[in-house]
């Protein structure tokens, strides 16, 4: 059994115990109940989606401005993307981290060099957590002092402090010469197989450093990312108030961050699936909120996975086959906002 044979198994099992404790959670919390709670936010659903589709938009912008220091790429293109990758990543059984790879991709598509494409991603989705660890901390802050649990929250911060530690760690592997041992590596599998790829070519180690060399930039992105997470905070609060169940800022932020942070702790379940309900139900427990409406609560939040996932799968489909077809239209180039010539790059064709 291959490696890979191995971790598409490990993932789809993942998944299997994730749907069946969701399911288990909803059958014992009375599933009718659930459901009516659900219904009950109405068209407040259509409002859910379009605070998601904010967040999206906002990351996507996040991530122009951030490879714009090394290799300006019009902020509609990152919008693209990021879609894609946001609905490869809630839809597809993928651990979490397929769409980063996937978005890394496409952005070749507009000669960004592979290397600096996905340094790009690497260096977003660092900051994108460590912006996520912050709002964390945050939440677990404002669970100690409404419920008092100290203990509950000094276990917390200790798992808080340890993701510290790992995003330190990612963080030192790219900025201190970490990728050379991948750049090698590419290096040695072009020579031995040159019909492999250009690996030789692939360059990680420098895009790094290119992303990494604007700190303002790096600076800007963790902020707007930070804004990203507190405006999800909304569809806690609409979706709570329609339900009959209001909730303040302070409890909205404890159920959005620590949701996501147990969410993302468990990134190798596809799609969050029972750890999202089962998390939900625990900090409504210890917040007074019943069961049910905890399960409501995810269900409200699974509507913009799929309502705006679907439609990014379409996207990605619709990339893949112009490149596969061969030239298309025209693309914007990279420097174009900048005053640059006309473009005549096209989606170009497989080899």
């Amino acid at each position: 059994m291959t490696a890979k044979t191995i971790l598409t198994v490990g993932i789809l099992v993942c998944m299997a115990l994730g749907l069946a404790l969701a399911g288990w959670l909803f059958v014992v919390n009375n599933a009718g109940a659930v459901f009516r709670a659900f219904a009950a936010v109405g068209w407040g659903l259509a409002a859910v989606v379009f605070v998601r589709a904010s967040i999206v938009a906002l990351n996507g912008t996040a991530w122009a401005y951030l490879l714009g220091g090394a290799f300006p790429v019009p902020t509609h293109i990152c919008l693209l993307l990021r879609w894609i990758r946001e609905a490869i990543n809630v839809v597809l059984p993928v651990a979490n981290v397929g769409g980063e790879i996937v978005g890394a991709r496409l952005l070749t598509f507009w000669r960004v060099p592979g290397g600096i494409a996905t340094a790009s991603v690497f260096a977003d989705l660092l900051l994108q957590a460590s912006a996520q660890a912050v709002f964390a901390l945050l939440g677990a802050a404002l669970l100690m002092q409404l419920t008092g649990i100290w203990p509950a929250g000094v276990e917390l911060a200790a798992g808080l402090g340890l993701a510290a530690l790992a995003l330190g760690g990612f963080y030192a592997v790219q900025r201190y010469g970490g990728a050379r041992v991948l750049d090698r590596a590419l290096a040695a599998l072009a020579a031995r197989w040159p019909s492999a790829g250009s690996g030789a070519d692939f360059r990680l180690q420098e895009g790094l450093e290119a992303i990494w060399r604007n700190p303002g930039r790096v600076l800007v992105t963790t902020a707007m990312h930070m804004v990203g997470w507190l405006i999800g905070t909304l569809e806690v609060l609409i979706a709570l108030a329609l339900m009959g169940h209001p909730v303040d800022l302070k409890e909205a932020i404890i159920l959005e961050s620590l949701t996501n942070a147990i969410r993302g702790a468990a990134f190798v379940v596809p799609g969050g699936f029972g750890v999202q309900e089962g998390g939900l139900v625990l900090l409504g427990h210890l917040m007074g909120l019943a069961p049910e409406t905890a399960l409501a609560l995810s269900l409200v939040k699974r509507v913009p996975d799929l309502a705006l996932g679907l439609p990014g799968l379409l996207a990605w489909h619709w990339l893949e086959v112009r490149r596969l077809l061969g030239p298309g239209r025209r693309v914007p180039p990279p420097g174009a906002e900048r005053g640059g010539a006309p473009s005549t790059a096209r989606f170009p064709r497989n080899s």
